[in-house]
Parts: C-alpha cells; sequence; structure tokens
C-alpha cells in the first residue's frame, strides 16, 4: 500500500477501503491531504463556485425521548418549558425568513411520544397552505423510524404520506457515528444505523432529495468514522438510476458544552482545525459518488471552514436564522447573508446562493 497508488484509485473515482483510507489520513502531511481534496473537487466543481443557502431552523417541539448525551435542548413531556411550535408561531418565523431573503424551513423533529403521523401530515399541509413556495426540509430517519414504528407502517409509506403533505427534502439528521457500538452509548432510543440506512434507502426510491452528516470527536474510533462514510457511498451506489440520493455530506464536531457526555462521563471535543481539515479532505476522497461536501463554519468558525474550500469542500452551508441545538452545545459562530459571501470571496471562490436540490 503506498500514498501513489491510493490517491490514482481515488481519482479514478474507486472505493477506498477502509484502511486505505485510514492510511492517508494518518500519513499524508495536511497540505498534500488538502492538495488531493481540492483536485477532487475541482473535477466535480471547475467553476471555482461555492454554494450557500438561506434558510430557517425551527423546532417542531423541544420534547424528546431519545436522551442524546451530546443535546442539551431537549425537555422532557411534562417540563415546564416543553412546547410545540404554533402555526402563527411559524408564520411570524417564515414571514421574516422571505424578508432576510429565504425560502426553505428545516424543520428539526425529535421523538414525542404523543405526536402521530397524522400530526405531521397537518402540519406540513397547512404550512404549504399558507405558504406553497416554501420549502419543507424537514425531520431526519430517526424521527422517520420512529413513527413507522408507533403506526406500524414501513419507511416508504410515512414518507409517501409526508412527501403527499408537503415534504420537499429529508435532511440528514441523527446519523452522528453509523456504528451501533457508539449509538448504544450516545442515543440508545434512536434508530439503529441499519434503520438510517434503510429510511435513506427508502428516501433514494422516491427520489426524495437527502443529506448525510456526521458528529465526530466524541467516543468513535478513526476506523468508525470511515465505516460510515463507506456505508453512505453504498447507500448511495443503490439508488435507482437517475435518483437524486445524497447531494450533500455535512461532517461537524462534537459541541459538548453542558452536554451530560462532557458533564457525567468527561468526554470533550478535542478536534483541532487541523483534524476537521482532514476529516472533509478525506470524506471528498473516499465519497465520490456525493458531489458536495459542505464545511460547517457554524461549529468550526469561519478560518477553518475557508481553508475547508482549498480541502474538498465546495458548500458553506446556510447563514442558520434560528439555529438552536448546536448553539446551545457551544456553537456560537453566526453569518448574515452578506458575511457570508464575503467569506467565500476572501477564500478565492464566488459565492452562489443555492437551494436544497442544488440549483444555483
Amino acid at each position: 500500500m503506498t500514498t501513489e497508488t491510493i490517491i490514482h484509485k481515488a481519482f479514478r473515482a474507486e472505493f477506498l477501503t477502509v484502511e486505505e483510507g485510514k492510511f492517508l489520513f494518518e500519513t499524508l502531511p495536511l497540505a498534500d491531504l488538502m492538495l488531493a481534496g481540492n483536485a477532487l473537487r475541482k473535477k466535480l466543481h471547475p467553476n471555482g463556485i461555492v454554494t450557500w443557502i438561506i434558510d430557517r431552523n425551527v423546532n417542531i417541539t423541544n420534547v424528546c425521548i431519545s436522551g442524546c448525551k451530546f443535546c442539551n435542548f431537549y425537555r422532557t413531556a411534562g417540563s415546564s418549558d416543553a412546547y410545540i411550535t404554533t402555526i402563527p408561531e411559524y408564520c411570524t418565523k417564515i414571514e421574516e425568513m422571505k424578508r432576510l431573503g429565504g425560502n426553505q424551513l428545516l424543520l428539526q423533529g425529535g421523538l414525542h411520544p404523543k405526536l402521530s403521523l397524522d400530526f405531521y401530515e397537518k402540519l406540513f399541509a397547512d404550512l404549504k397552505g399558507h405558504y406553497p413556495d416554501v420549502r419543507l426540509h424537514a425531520l431526519g430517519p430517526p424521527e422517520i423510524a420512529w413513527l413507522a414504528k408507533k403506526e406500524k407502517l414501513s419507511f416508504k409509506i410515512v414518507l409517501e404520506r409526508l412527501v403527499a403533505a408537503g415534504l420537499d427534502s429529508l435532511p440528514g439528521a441523527g446519523a452522528e457515528i453509523l456504528a451501533d457500538r457508539v449509538r448504544k452509548v450516545l442515543s440508545p432510543a434512536k434508530c439503529t444505523t441499519r434503520e438510517w440506512l434503510d429510511v435513506m434507502r427508502a428516501a433514494h426510491e422516491l427520489n426524495l432529495t437527502t443529506s448525510a452528516t456526521m458528529m465526530f470527536g466524541h467516543i468513535e474510533t478513526l476506523e468508525e468514522r470511515l465505516e460510515h462514510l463507506v456505508a453512505l457511498r453504498e447507500v448511495q451506489s443503490e439508488r435507482p438510476a437517475g435518483h437524486k440520493g445524497f447531494l450533500s455530506f455535512i461532517p461537524w464536531p462534537f459541541q459538548d458544552d453542558r452536554t451530560v457526555l462532557r458533564e457525567k462521563s468527561g468526554v470533550f471535543n478535542t478536534v483541532t482545525p487541523e483534524e476537521y481539515i482532514r476529516m472533509i479532505a478525506i470524506s471528498r476522497i473516499m465519497l465520490p459518488n456525493i458531489p458536495n461536501i459542505q464545511a460547517s463554519w457554524l461549529t468550526v468558525g469561519k478560518d477553518t471552514a475557508q481553508l475547508c474550500l482549498h480541502a474538498g469542500a465546495n458548500d458553506f452551508g446556510s447563514i442558520m436564522i434560528e439555529e438552536n441545538v448546536v448553539s446551545v452545545a457551544g456553537a456560537n459562530h453566526k453569518f448574515d447573508a452578506p458575511g457570508i459571501q464575503q467569506a467565500i470571496r476572501d477564500a478565492g471562490f464566488d459565492p452562489k446562493q443555492r437551494d436544497q436540490d442544488f440549483n444555483t
């Protein structure tokens, strides 16, 4: 195994093994790994464009029974500050988003013990009734698996009903690390690795736009991170011909402030800027069939995210109107629309606003 043979294999868009990815991650100097990631980005995106989006994160509810040890946003159903967002509240938030130039709601759910599939169907239909042009990028595999189990339905039928009600695309939320050893520690009530992947398989059968994520830098090993990438590209390769599948991949480091994982288990986020840039580069190298890699400026800051644009990333994500979950765990970087565009220009690229399907 040599660096040259592995890099040549990557440039032929062949799938690297976990061992080959680990070898590159651990042995290549940062500049060389960035160079490889950047060259592969240029093959897919030769025009120097970096995309970004305006959307608004709205939490449907803060009630969740998952009890994830990295989340300090959730509440139990009996908490005094538990809530379910109302239609008038959505309307206020959407009007503000539209004034800022946005046209997409990222609706994050949570595993609420009393909310049924009917509730989400009515919510999506009501929102589309008020704002038919607003795109709903909503829920994620954990919520779909939870609803399917509650309603005794298949993942595909749950998704079909939600799409009929107004769902436009499915976020890759709740992936964390796609390894059951890790999931049993971090979020034992959440869907398994197989369930997460099978929800996405069902979404791809329906040609529903999806994304994929990874939250790393806690209790996982490097091998488990790379196995996560392998699982994603395998699901992507299974999608029906002509279907979109995963249009983007977004990795970000665990945010540890006031989380159970930190307070009770002593697990801190130790991801350095160099390690994050390495993960962006190895993601580009390991995922030849996922076209867009996003740098998470929200969690790593502007400077590191800008360097990621020279390591394989071609998307800068959203200005993040009203992000709640990772922000309360320590992610406190901010951007407005002019600021995110200037940051992209300062990094040497041409900013283009996009939608969830990456139409600019």
